[in-house]
């Protein structure tokens, strides 16, 4: 880790000496595991708080002038993209933040503007107020959290993984990955709540901004938990290993460009589903459902838990075949789910349900080795920025777009089309696995 008291003040030496006062203290990978999974959350907990309002408010506060319904979503799911084209950038900037000031410096920095982003939704006026300046700050704050999302990288997944028994990588690997279905069941039940339980004129006055504020107290408890890591000696160690450092972008790309284009693709089939199994269903429902929104808001919170569940069984399972093979096989099953999920949805009520849990079931057990299979080709003095680097691009091209490409396409072409963009993931990873085997046998 360079010293850079010539940037001015900077949490590095701060941090070596807590490692210092705590070096008699180990942390348990038990510890480890508790703060990577509540700073997942935290994110995923931000970033779902918008997923839902892009469905359920924003229509409504910002995009009145909308011809239908249909249109206000559409537009509200472009505005959703934003923060997936600025969490690259995000990390480019946070990276240098690191290398100048210190881990702890850019971690607060991140989640503050994290929290402060998504917090600052909450006091929005809409377009009746202040007309399109209400489109411009909500652009705005979204911005903020993609950007804000891309510093938050803090390595801890990775501090997990290398401190893995070589054979129980798959189960650590999956432990990062239970941030995302918890923090899509907290705000769920928070939007569902007020949902249910107030008018449609009082949930679009004030209840839809009320998870919003409890985002900057989760940002809160999340640094917290991530800067006891962040100052343990193990961290340190791996730090002065070159194991967890912060690298120039440019270098990365020029030693590991092949690996982040290959690593961004592997983890497809599974992005692409995030989204189809969480914000597009709701905004399906919402607009061509008859189910309460509240009822169906129920059913992905019980969607959220076999989420969880699977994710759990992903890490036994991939500790057998290996991550590798887990990955294929979970691209074929999202392969075939892709002609079945249409259907389900165009059942009804029922089959809307039933896409919703099955989906969670199948995207855990993908997603529970996406992320682990990013990191693994990159070396010692690249595996932090590359990981996370590849992680950005893989959730911009899988994640960042496919609410908007699948309620663009249902709604034009038919359901149909949301198979075909499931089954274009389900390709471009078993493509990438294909290609990353051939590529390390003739290496």
């Amino acid at each position: 880790m360079a010293t850079t008291s010539h940037y001015g003040p900077s949490s590095s030496s701060l941090e070596r000496d807590a490692r210092r006062i705590h070096d008699d203290k180990p942390v348990s990978p038990g510890s480890i595991a508790i703060g990577v999974v509540i700073g997942r959350m935290s994110e995923f907990f931000d970033f779902f708080v918008y997923g839902l309002a892009s469905v359920l408010v924003f229509p409504q506060l910002v995009f009145p002038f909308a011809p239908d319904r249909l249109t206000g979503t559409l537009y509200s799911f472009a505005i959703f993209s934003l923060a997936f084209l600025a969490r690259p950038v995000g990390s480019v900037v946070f990276m240098t933040i690191d290398r100048m000031y210190g881990r702890g410096t850019k971690l607060t920095i991140a989640l503050f503007l994290l929290g402060g982003s998504t917090a600052s939704i909450a006091f929005l006026p809409g377009y009746a107020e202040i007309g399109v300046w209400s489109i411009a700050l909500l652009a705005l704050f979204r911005l903020g959290q993609g950007f804000a999302l891309g510093g938050a990288w803090d390595g801890l997944a990775s501090l997990l993984a290398l401190n893995a028994p070589p054979n129980h990588r798959g189960w650590y690997a999956m432990i990062p990955q239970l941030g995302a279905p918890i923090g899509f069941a907290l705000a769920s039940t928070l939007f569902g709540y007020f949902v249910a339980n107030l008018s449609s004129e009082d949930f679009l006055s004030w209840g839809w901004r009320y998870p919003f504020f409890v985002a900057f107290a989760i940002n809160v408890v999340a640094l917290f938990a991530r800067l006891r890591l962040v100052m343990t000696k193990e961290f340190g160690t791996l730090l002065e290993q070159h194991e967890l450092e912060a690298a120039p972008i440019l270098e990365v790309l020029r030693v590991h460009g092949r690996d982040i284009l290959i690593g961004a693709f592997v983890p497809l089939a599974s992005f692409a589903m995030f989204h189809l199994v969480t914000i597009f269903p709701l905004g399906w429902m919402s607009l061509y459902g008859n189910q309460p929104i509240g009822t169906f808001m129920v059913v992905q919170v019980v969607g959220a838990m076999v989420g969880v569940v699977a994710i759990i069984a992903s890490g036994l399972i991939a500790d057998r075949i290996g991550r590798r093979a887990q990955l294929a096989i979970c691209a074929v099953i999202i392969a075939v789910f892709s002609f079945i999920g249409p259907i389900l949805i165009a059942s009804g009520n029922n089959g809307h349900d039933a896409f919703v849990i099955i989906g969670f079931g199948v995207l855990g057990l993908s997603f529970g080795q996406a992320t682990g299979s990013i990191s693994s080709r990159f070396g010692r003095g690249y595996r932090y920025t590359g990981a996370a680097f590849t992680s950005d691009l893989a959730w911009l091209v899988g994640a960042g777009f496919a609410p908007l490409v699948a309620l663009s396409l249902s709604s034009r072409f038919g359901l149909t089309f949301v198979g075909y963009y499931l089954l274009s993931g389900a390709i471009c990873t078993l493509a990438a696995l294909a290609f990353s085997k051939a590529l390390e046998q003739r290496e």
